[in-house]
């Protein structure tokens, strides 16, 4: 329990982290300029909402608990995040290709907290303070996220489901590599997709 905790936790950090100097009224943009994997990742968590959503409706809230600790570790943690970094630490800071994932990840920690707030009341409430920059709001005082409609959601999510068994595939061969000695890194291997 408290590693599943430490893992949400810490991927509220990063987005909160990441979106401090972001403001949706000046540098939104619309789903149309995002990058693919940003309308991906949003595209997968409007899935997510809709499907905790009803998991919440039935009082099934140890579904809720679980898919939500996925979520952040393996959808956001082990793959988005990490893909996202390079783009937000090294792009200009009012550039395209670091607003595009910001325009994401703000749209992920709203629904995110909203997810949250019934059972890590005390996380939600003291993330939602530090995302919203305002003291007398809280996420109880809103409702589930409205998501803006990304055209291309079921081809996005069929494609990156695919790309990223792949990367899986490739990551094993990989470890068996550098396990028998024969790479030290993952940089250091070439991989051919045939």
């Amino acid at each position: 329990v408290v590693e599943s905790y430490r893992r949400i936790r810490n991927t509220l950090r990063f987005l909160l982290a990441n979106l401090s100097d972001f403001d949706p009224a000046r540098d939104a943009l619309p789903v149309a300029q995002w990058v693919e994997i940003d309308r991906y990742a949003v595209a997968l968590a409007a899935r997510l909402q809709d499907e905790l959503a009803a998991h919440y409706d039935r009082y099934e809230f140890h579904l809720v608990t679980q898919k939500l600790q996925a979520f952040c570790s393996e959808d956001l943690g082990a793959f988005y995040l990490d893909v996202l970094k390079e783009r937000l630490y090294t792009c200009r800071a009012d550039s395209g290709p670091r607003r595009s994932p910001q325009n994401g990840l703000w749209h992920i920690t709203t629904s995110l907290l909203g997810l949250m707030a019934p059972i890590l009341s005390f996380t939600a409430e003291e993330a939602w303070r530090v995302f919203s920059g305002k003291a007398d709001d809280s996420v109880f005082f809103h409702t589930w996220h409205a998501f803006p409609p990304v055209d291309d959601a079921p081809d996005l999510l069929a494609r990156w489901s695919a790309i990223r068994a792949a990367k899986a595939e490739v990551q094993k061969e990989l470890e068996t590599l550098r396990v028998a000695g024969k790479i030290g890194a993952s940089l250091a291997a070439e991989v051919e997709v045939r």
